[in-house]
């Protein structure tokens, strides 16, 4: 089974253009993936979700749902999206959790293969995309999630985060790359105002609740997702990721292409696994 992760930026949509929705629509068509997760997707509920529901057909994918940010500005709306493929998965639940709480979104969806009959194969997986103005506030939003890092009553015992979490993945090179202006949304706020080193606090709360980094299951590392897009953030690391519990990972990556690079701010990651236990 392949699960993506891919920050669409602005939902490819550029003013009537839809050009690069178009474009990342292609990339994915390569990918293949059976469950895929899509924060940023603006401007798709217009027109009656029309781009919502292309996306999801010419991809062969049903949406588990799309939810819209609670912030935002309007009249543009930003949505996150799951979507898994009916073909080999079976939708047995959806949820969407903490609403008015995250700045924009959790989804919550239980899946079976379609092969099997029973809830033993039965997987759960969360999709978000966590605030990007400070630590404290994607701290809390994280914390919603940590219930499902291991065994919980009432859920499968497995499951996947696919997330944009806005949490860098490691200390930059030199500070002084990223506007000081920026700074508080990546950094430790000190109390004094000052800041101290990268804020992986929300990152780290998962992890020691049960999550687990594939890049740690495989033991090779992974390419970051940004850091190419901004001539102000030169700096390479990885904000978005794919959790695992109890999921057997084969491969993880990120999918660095010149057109990927092209179709958005962030990269898409990608995550093979084994689907039973």
């Amino acid at each position: 089974m392949r699960a993506v992760i891919w920050n669409l930026y602005l939902g490819g949509v550029d003013g009537a253009s839809e050009k690069r929705l178009k474009d990342q629509v292609k990339i994915l068509l390569g990918l293949g993936a059976d469950i895929v997760c899509l924060p940023e997707c603006n401007r798709w509920d217009e027109d009656g979700e029309r781009r919502l529901w292309w996306v999801a057909d010419t991809l062969g994918l049903q949406p588990v749902d799309m939810v819209r940010s609670r912030l935002g500005t309007p009249p543009v709306q930003i949505h996150t999206t799951l979507l898994y493929r009916p073909s080999t998965l079976r939708l047995l639940a959806r949820a969407v959790l903490g609403r008015e709480v995250f700045h924009h979104a959790l989804i919550r969806a239980r899946l079976r293969p379609v092969e099997e009959h029973d809830d033993r194969h039965d997987f759960l997986v969360l999709t978000t995309h966590l605030s990007y103005t400070d630590g404290e506030t994607r701290l809390r939003e994280a914390r919603w999630m940590t219930d499902y890092g291991g065994e919980f009553p009432g859920m499968p015992p497995r499951g996947i985060l696919l997330a944009d979490l806005n949490v860098p993945d490691r200390e930059p090179t030199d500070w002084s790359l990223i506007p000081q202006n920026l700074h508080s949304r990546y950094r430790i706020v000190l109390p004094d105002g000052s800041f101290g080193g990268v804020d992986q606090r929300a990152l780290n709360v998962l992890l020691r609740s049960g999550w687990q980094d594939p890049q740690t299951l495989t033991g090779v590392p992974r390419t970051p997702t940004v850091g190419y897009f901004y001539p102000n953030e030169p700096v390479p690391w990885c904000l978005d990721y794919a959790l695992v519990n109890g999921m057997a990972v084969t491969s993880y990556r990120t999918h660095d292409t010149p057109p990927a690079r092209e179709a958005s701010d962030h990269l898409p990651v990608v995550a093979d696994m084994e689907v039973r236990p």
